[in-house]
């Protein structure tokens, strides 16, 4: 007769794991997660419902507007980056921390940049603008001059990114290589200029 086995058999548990409910914030970090790994044209519904394990409707229970309404929360999950108060060094090093900050996180998710650059979701941008264009009414701006060093600011900042994203400039350059870390400093530095000469 065969000894009896010393180690215990290992038993599975047959409770399945209770499903991650479904939210507005999982939904968009998912959709997010589908547009960085395979680009914006790939995002739909029935993919998005495959990767939350959910039938594609259960979606529109969050989102009535369906996929416009995904579209514009890809915007502000990714568009909404508020400027910080500047601190005792002045608005310049809080502006460029803030600009190095949100052309990181645009070239992030690059995908979504498209959207951005039009006229979807405004709010969005118009918000991360207003935020900006507070940093520099309160460190002694005029309205007008705030406005418009704010959106020079952000204009820069969206269109290095996309720049970026495209690699835009490879064409241009004999070699092929781009430093773009060097060339965002190096325009940072002129628009941050031109500000403070408002």
């Amino acid at each position: 007769m065969p000894p009896e086995p010393t180690e215990a058999i290992e038993q599975t548990d047959p409770t399945p794991r209770p499903r991650e409910p479904l939210t507005r914030e999982r939904i968009i970090e998912t959709a997010l997660h589908i547009v960085d790994s395979q680009g914006l044209s790939r995002l739909t519904m029935r993919r998005l419902g495959d990767a939350l394990e959910v039938e594609a409707m259960a979606i529109y229970h969050h989102l009535p507007r369906g996929k416009e309404e995904l579209l514009d929360g890809l915007v502000a999950h990714v568009g909404i980056r508020p400027a910080r108060p500047a601190g005792p060094d002045g608005w310049r090093p809080a502006l460029a921390d803030w600009a190095a900050l949100y052309r990181a996180r645009l070239t992030e998710h690059a995908g979504v940049l498209p959207l951005l650059v039009t006229r979807r979701n405004p709010a969005a941008l118009s918000g991360t603008a207003a935020s900006v264009q507070e940093v520099l009414r309160a460190a002694g701006f005029a309205e007008e001059a705030a406005g418009t060093g704010a959106h020079a600011l952000l204009g820069y900042v969206l269109g290095h990114a996309a720049l970026e994203a495209r690699g835009g400039a490879r064409a241009a350059d004999p070699e092929g290589a781009v430093d773009w870390d060097a060339r965002f400093t190096a325009g940072l530095g002129i628009v941050l200029a031109g500000i403070a000469g408002l």
